[in-house]
């Protein structure tokens, strides 16, 4: 029997007044055109929430504390590959978000959460939607 390796990610939940932070994925290969929320892999050596800490910075101009954020929910799911998924809700930052990684991202906005645009990856709805109800845990794509 072979051992589990694949990635793991952190995705970070900026809510406000009933609004959510998203980007379109551009040029990154994976999902491109499509609109996610702040989000990236774990380097080796670094928990969750420092990975957050650090996307946080890279891609939205945004310096975090880990006491600024929040479990949301993790997803195990099937895309291609088997992924780990965890999700965090900021519950407070200064300042306003910016696309930091314009090669990247080419479009940064704030939507209601109640009406995501239709080309929202489809697992981030799904975990915005846990997030919403309360689902701590979920499995996507099996």
């Amino acid at each position: 029997m072979m051992r589990a390796t694949f990635p793991v990610t952190i995705h970070l939940f900026f809510i406000r007044n009933n609004q959510i932070l998203l980007l379109r994925r551009f040029n990154t290969g994976y999902r491109d055109g499509e609109y996610s929320v702040p989000a990236g892999h774990l380097d080796g050596g670094e928990t969750v929430m420092q990975a957050g800490i650090r996307e946080a910075k890279e891609e939205v101009g945004l310096e975090l504390a880990e006491g600024d954020m929040i479990l949301s929910s993790v997803m195990h799911r099937l895309d291609g590959e088997e992924r780990v998924d965890f999700f965090v809700q900021v519950r407070k930052w200064d300042g306003e978000p910016f696309n930091a990684e314009p090669d990247k991202c080419d479009d940064l906005r704030w939507v209601d959460v109640d009406t995501l645009p239709n080309n929202t990856i489809p697992y981030i709805r799904r975990a915005i939607a846990n997030h919403q109800n309360g689902t701590s845990f979920d499995e996507f794509g099996f």
